[in-house]
């Protein structure tokens, strides 16, 4: 099946945080941590999805960190969409317009929507004809999940994994010997060839990461 996924990277917000657009050959699309702040970024994503004819289907949160929800408030009054993201993100989501207050000292819009559902470890969620599973990676948050899809061999790492590096854990339930160990027990026992797609910075893959990240 390799080949058949269609990714696209926006960086969103001054942060550089990625947002992605995946999908397949249905044309239906899930959308990874939105986190498009500005009518600018969110223009961009908004006319990518009309030029390619694509139907918005689900909002994924790797976890709820303000730069990864600045989007999802654009995506519900456009597309209806509410994100899906994992039970143990409730506080972190519902202290983000307090955390951006305290890191920026003013009032930058954060609009907090409806969580749609929480998504369980190991759970599949589909759209179109794929299948993504859930691993929950605790440390960056507690509710920190990554998306596996395995056929294409493609993971989705949110602010766990980067290349070289590993999340920051001095943010609320931030834990780095947790963070480290769900990456060796749950992410590095993947193939080496999948290609992991972080919430910042360049694409690596688990090879890359298990042979040469300092931290791991």
């Amino acid at each position: 099946m390799k080949g058949q996924l269609n990714i696209k990277r926006f960086v969103t917000n001054p942060i550089g945080e990625n947002c992605y657009l995946v999908w397949d050959d249905t044309r239906e699309c899930a959308i990874i941590d939105c986190g498009a702040l500005g009518a600018d970024k969110e223009e961009k994503i908004a006319q990518f999805i009309k030029d390619n004819q694509l139907t918005p289907r689900m909002a994924l949160q790797t976890h709820m960190h303000f730069d990864h929800i600045w989007g999802l408030s654009f995506l519900y009054h456009n597309y209806g969409l509410q994100p899906l993201c994992h039970r143990g993100e409730r506080e972190i989501y519902e202290d983000a317009p307090q955390m951006v207050r305290l890191l920026f000292h003013k009032d930058i819009p954060t609009v907090l929507v409806p969580v749609l559902r929480y998504l369980d470890d190991n759970e599949e969620i589909t759209f179109g004809n794929t299948t993504f599973r859930v691993i929950h990676t605790p440390g960056h948050t507690p509710g920190c999940i990554m998306f596996y899809q395995a056929s294409e061999g493609v993971l989705f790492s949110g602010d766990t994994l980067f290349q070289g590096s590993i999340g920051r854990t001095d943010h609320l339930g931030g834990n780095t010997e947790q963070e480290i160990q769900s990456i060796r027990s749950r992410v590095l026992t993947l193939p080496d060839d999948v290609v992991v797609y972080p919430g910042h910075g360049p694409s690596t893959t688990i090879g890359e990461e298990r042979y040469g990240n300092p931290y791991l």
